[in-house]
């Protein structure tokens, strides 16, 4: 087969493959993307009490012309704090979009999120939360190749009596997720948070084939664990070590490393982030960053080190997050912000 057959079918597979098995999109920095994570992380916010971000993922340049490409936005805010600040709600917002391949294929979800907090002592807080959102994905069939309609030179598209054919190419479904977060703090200096999530819990059908068709296509759950930790190595030093797994149906990831954060001012308003992760028997993952007063802003690099290397010419992925926090009431300030290692408080 030759080299061109070769990366068109792989594109093509690959556009195809989030249809058939159903595989959720990601992003490198898990710890970027919060309420993705675990729908329990929406309010928890240790620094403030709102927070705003977005992410952007491009990958797979080399192998088709239309590189795969996630975006995401989302906002949090903590409400209905009691007096003491040992117990308080969370509500938030998600939009993910993401378009990969030849084809187009397109994804659309809005969720709303909702958690609640509450310490149980002096140094441990217990979160548990959910998301109900809307989702959409949709194809462009004419622009797909498959392997039936290579002639020996070329895809010639002409060739369609053997090309699957879709009884549709937009649906929309209702999706759930569930979480619960566990965070221990027990000085101003050491932090440690845990959660687990379960995704896509009510099962929802995603398939551009009919019912009757046979090929019923129910979104797996997907399970995820995370373990998050932040020590202050000195006045100018936080390191931040970060686990994250995930498994749905025979697919599964993990996700480890750390990144450190350097007081570059003396008074925190201006940081430098460095760090390294590695997905295992995948990509390891350089990130880089800068944090000015209540904003960061981080970028990785997905260096492929397993056999998909071949097909990417070595050209990964690249991401970026920019993440806004804060606090409403400046003057009241955060009481809460001992649960996290900081340069500064507001």
């Amino acid at each position: 087969m030759s080299r061109l057959l070769k990366i068109s079918f792989v594109a093509c597979t690959l556009s195809l493959a989030s249809c058939a098995f159903a595989q959720d999109l990601h992003f490198s920095q898990f710890m970027n993307s919060p309420l993705l994570t675990n729908p329990a992380n929406t309010g928890f916010i240790p620094s403030g009490d709102y927070r705003l971000g977005a992410n952007f993922r491009n990958q797979w340049a080399s192998v088709s012309a239309f590189p795969y490409k996630t975006m995401s936005a989302f906002g949090d805010v903590q409400l209905m704090q009691n007096t003491d600040n040992t117990g308080w709600l969370g509500l938030g917002g998600v939009i993910l979009r993401d378009v990969a391949g030849t084809g187009s294929l397109t994804s659309t979800k809005i969720y709303g999120s909702a958690a609640y907090h509450q310490m149980i002592n002096a140094g441990s807080l217990v979160s548990l939360g959910f998301n109900v959102g809307w989702a959409n994905k949709n194809i462009k069939t004419g622009d797909l190749t498959f392997p039936s309609q290579w002639n020996g030179r070329f895809f010639d598209v002409h060739q369609t009596a053997d090309a699957p054919k879709f009884d549709v190419n937009n649906i929309n479904y209702l999706d759930m997720q569930v979480g619960m977060n566990y965070a221990y703090f027990p000085t101003d200096n050491i932090y440690f948070n845990a959660g687990f999530s379960a995704m896509h819990i009510n099962r929802p059908r995603e398939s551009f084939f009919d019912a009757e068709s046979g090929i019923d296509n129910r979104i797996p759950v997907r399970y995820t664990g995370f373990l998050n930790g932040s020590f202050k190595a000195s006045e100018n030093v936080i390191v931040n070590p970060n686990v994250y797994v995930s498994l749905q149906a025979k697919s599964y990831e993990i996700v480890g490393g750390l990144n450190a954060h350097y007081n570059l001012s003396g008074d925190g308003e201006k940081v430098l982030i460095g760090g390294v992760y590695y997905r295992y028997k995948d990509a390891i993952i350089p990130m880089v960053g800068l944090g000015y007063k209540d904003v960061t802003f981080t970028f990785t690099y997905d260096a492929t080190t397993s056999s998909l290397n071949s097909f990417n010419n070595t050209r990964g992925a690249f991401e970026f997050s920019i993440i806004k926090q804060g606090v409403v009431d400046k003057y009241n300030g955060n009481r809460r912000e001992a649960m996290c290692p900081s340069f500064r408080a507001y």
